[in-house]
C-alpha cells in the first residue's frame, strides 16, 4: 500500500477510535432523559405504520409525540435503535431512511416488529456512527488499488492539465467568470477558492449550467454537510436544471422535498401497482401470523406457504422499485448528495465526467475519496483559510484538507475570487492583507457602506489596564467584565432595525454573553455557530486577558478570519492588547485599527 494512503487510513483509525471514545463517554450509564436531553434519543415515540421493502426487512413510521422542541443528532442514514424504556435489553437496530420534522421512518434489520414493539414506551436511539468511517476506510483502500490520473494528480504525481476554452457570462465578474472558465478547461482538476462574500456558490452554479450545456449528461455534487447540499441543490433546481437529491434536506422546505429520490419515486406511475403489492404481501404476512406457536405439521406448512407467497410479491416488488429508481436517477441531470451519502445503494456504481465538491476546506480527505472515486475530473471549491474539519483526535494531520493539499501542490489549477460582496473595505482590509495576499476588493455597492454617516465600521476597543481578567471554568475560559461592557455597548449605541450578533471563541464566554443579552434580538454564538453567515454588525468578544500572553484558542487565525468576515457595516472587536499584542498576529491588527482611525480605549467609555 503506498504510504500516502496508509497515513491516511492510520490517521482515520486514530479519528475513530476517539470519535467511539467521546460517544461511548456521553452515552455510558445514562437514561433515557440524558440521553434525550443530549440530542442522542427521541422518546416517547408512537409507531404511525409500517411496511414491508427491500431485502425482506421492514420499514416502520414513527413520530415523536412530546418533547417536539428539543434538538437532536439524528440525521438521515444514521444508525439507530428502536428500543423498549420496559426493558433496555429489547432492542433493534435500523437505519433513519427519512427525516422530518417530527417524523422518521427506520428501516430495521428484522422482517417484523418484535412483539413487545405493542407494549408501548419505546423510543429510538441514535447508535455510533460505524458506516461512515467503513465507507471512508474503503475508499482509500479502493483509491490505493486505482492507479487512475485524477488518484495521480490529487496526491502530486502529475500535474494536473488544461485545454484552453472561452467563457463569457455578463452576470459574473472577472475572476468568477475565470473560474469557469477554468473549470470548462479542466483535464482532471479545477479549483475554485472563495473568501468570504465572494459569490462561490453563484460561480460554481454557472460552471454547473455551462458543463450541462456542453452536454454533459449528470454532474455528481457533493458537499460535507448536509446544509451545503441544500443550498446547492435549491440554487441548481431554480435554475432550471433537473436536480436530484440523495438523501434526506435538513432544510424541510417544500421545494426540496419534491427534488428527494423518495418524492420522485412516490411521483412515478409504476409505484399504484408496488402499493398494491405491498398491500397483498402484508396480508399474507398477518395471514401467517394467524398461526400461534403451538400448531401441527398442516399448520406449519399452511404459514410457511403463506410466507412463501409474501416474499415471492416483495421479490416483483423490489424488481419494480429498482426499475423505477433507476428510470429517476437516469432521468436527472444533476445528482446532490453530501460526501459519503455520494456511496448509497442508489447511486453506488454510477459514474460521473464530473464530480464538483463546495465547501471543500471543511471536507475530512478520507470522507473526499468516496465522491472522487467516482470522478474523471474533480472540481474543488473552498476556502483552506476559513473553518477547517471537526475532529476529536486532536492534535491530527486531517485538519490539513485535500483542498489545502492541492491549492499548494497545483497552484496553476486554482482560480482565486477576488471580489467581495458583503463587507465595508475596511472590515475586509485586514483578512485581504493577512489571508489573500492583499488580492480581495470590495464590490462599489459594498465598499463604502456604513450604518450612518461617519460611522466607523472597524472598531477595536482596547480594555488593557481596565482589570478585565479572564477566569478559568472547567475546559473553557470566560471574561465576565468583558461581557458586560459589550451588552453595554450594543445597548449604548441603540441599533434599530440591523442584526446584530456577537461572536465569541470560549463556548462559557459565550454563555455569559447569551445571559447578559438575554430577551434582546442579539444573537450570540462561537465562530463555527456563525460559519458560512453574516451579520449588519458583529462583535467579537476575545476573552483572553492574563500577565503570560496566553491567547488559547485565538491562535487559530482562521477561526479569526471567519469572525472577522462575517460583518456587512461594522464590526467591533473588543479585547485587552497587553495580553494579545504579545502575539504578532494580534499587534497587527491592533496596528490595523489604529490606521483605520479604529483604535479606542474602554476608559472612552
Amino acid at each position: 500500500m503506498s504510504s500516502y494512503f496508509q497515513d491516511l487510513l492510520t490517521l482515520l483509525a486514530a479519528e475513530r477510535t476517539a470519535d467511539e471514545a467521546s460517544f461511548a463517554g456521553l452515552t455510558a450509564g445514562t437514561g433515557t432523559a440524558q440521553r434525550r436531553a443530549l440530542g442522542l434519543c427521541w422518546y416517547p415515540i408512537a409507531i404511525r405504520g409500517t411496511e414491508p421493502v427491500r431485502g425482506d426487512y421492514i420499514s416502520v413510521e414513527v413520530e415523536r409525540t412530546t418533547y417536539k422542541e428539543l434538538s437532536h443528532q439524528i440525521r438521515f442514514g444514521s444508525s439507530v435503535s428502536l428500543f423498549s424504556n420496559h426493558d433496555q435489553n429489547n432492542r433493534v437496530n435500523g437505519t433513519v431512511s427519512y427525516l422530518g420534522a417530527d417524523r422518521m421512518r427506520v428501516t430495521l434489520t428484522t422482517e417484523e416488529l418484535p412483539d413487545w414493539a405493542g407494549d408501548g414506551k419505546l423510543g429510538i436511539d441514535l447508535l455510533f456512527d460505524a458506516y461512515s468511517y467503513d465507507e471512508m476506510r474503503n475508499a482509500l483502500k479502493q483509491a490505493d488499488k486505482t492507479d487512475s490520473r485524477i488518484v495521480r494528480v490529487l496526491t502530486g504525481h502529475e500535474s494536473p492539465q488544461f485545454v484552453p476554452t472561452t467563457y463569457r457570462n455578463p452576470a459574473l465578474n472577472a475572476s468568477q467568470a475565470a473560474a469557469v472558465s477554468s473549470i470548462l478547461s479542466a483535464h482532471d482538476l479545477a479549483i475554485v477558492h472563495g473568501p468570504p462574500g465572494t459569490g462561490k456558490t453563484t460561480t460554481l452554479v454557472a460552471a454547473i449550467r455551462a458543463l450541462i450545456e456542453r452536454n454533459e449528461k449528470q454532474i455528481l455534487v457533493v458537499a460535507p454537510s448536509n446544509t451545503a447540499v441544500d443550498l446547492l441543490s435549491e440554487k441548481l433546481s431554480q435554475t432550471g436544471l433537473n436536480v436530484l437529491r440523495i438523501g434526506n434536506p435538513v432544510r424541510v422546505t417544500e421545494r426540496l422535498q419534491t427534488l428527494t429520490l423518495d418524492s420522485r419515486i412516490a411521483a412515478h406511475d409504476q409505484m399504484k401497482e408496488v402499493k398494491k403489492l405491498k398491500k397483498a404481501a402484508a396480508e399474507y404476512k398477518n395471514m401467517a401470523h394467524k398461526y400461534k406457536r403451538s400448531f401441527g405439521k398442516a399448520e406449519r406448512d399452511q404459514r410457511k406457504a403463506l410466507f412463501n407467497e409474501a416474499h415471492r410479491i416483495m421479490r416483483d416488488v423490489t424488481a419494480i422499485e429498482e426499475f423505477v429508481s433507476d428510470d429517476v436517477i437516469s432521468k436527472a441531470q444533476i445528482i446532490t448528495a453530501t460526501l459519503v451519502g455520494s456511496d448509497h445503494y442508489s447511486i453506488k456504481k454510477l459514474k460521473f465526467d464530473t464530480v464538483v465538491m463546495d465547501e471543500a476546506g471543511q471536507a475530512l480527505e478520507p470522507a473526499a475519496w468516496i465522491p472522487i472515486l467516482k470522478a474523471q475530473r474533480i472540481i474543488l471549491a473552498g476556502d483552506h483559510l476559513q473553518l477547517p474539519p471537526t475532529v476529536k483526535s486532536f492534535p491530527s494531520e486531517l485538519t490539513t484538507t485535500l483542498l489545502e493539499k492541492c491549492t499548494i501542490l497545483h497552484p496553476d489549477a486554482v482560480t482565486l475570487l477576488e471580489e467581495q460582496y458583503r463587507m465595508n473595505t475596511s472590515i475586509m482590509g485586514f483578512s485581504s492583507e493577512k489571508f489573500y495576499q492583499n488580492k480581495l476588493t470590495a464590490h462599489a455597492s459594498v465598499a463604502d457602506r456604513v450604518l450612518a454617516p461617519g460611522d466607523k465600521p472597524f472598531l477595536f476597543i482596547d480594555t488593557a489596564g481596565a482589570g478585565f481578567e479572564e477566569q478559568a471554568e472547567g475546559t473553557s475560559t470566560t471574561n465576565p467584565e468583558e461581557a458586560a461592557f459589550v451588552a453595554r455597548h450594543i445597548a449604548a449605541m441603540n441599533y434599530a432595525g440591523v442584526s446584530v450578533a456577537v461572536i465569541a471563541p470560549y463556548k462559557e464566554q459565550v454563555n455569559t454573553l447569551k445571559e447578559l443579552l438575554l430577551g434582546t434580538p442579539v444573537e450570540v454564538n462561537t465562530v463555527d455557530g456563525f460559519q458560512g453567515q453574516e451579520r449588519d454588525v458583529i462583535y467579537i468578544s476575545l476573552t483572553r486577558s492574563n500577565i503570560d500572553g496566553t491567547i488559547g484558542f485565538l491562535s487559530d487565525y482562521r477561526r479569526m478570519n471567519v469572525a472577522m468576515t462575517r460583518a456587512k457595516y461594522k464590526l467591533v472587536l473588543v479585547g485587552d492588547s497587553a495580553t494579545l499584542a504579545q502575539t504578532p498576529f494580534y499587534a497587527e491588527l491592533i496596528s490595523y485599527a489604529e490606521r483605520m482611525d479604529g483604535y479606542e480605549s474602554v476608559w472612552e467609555y
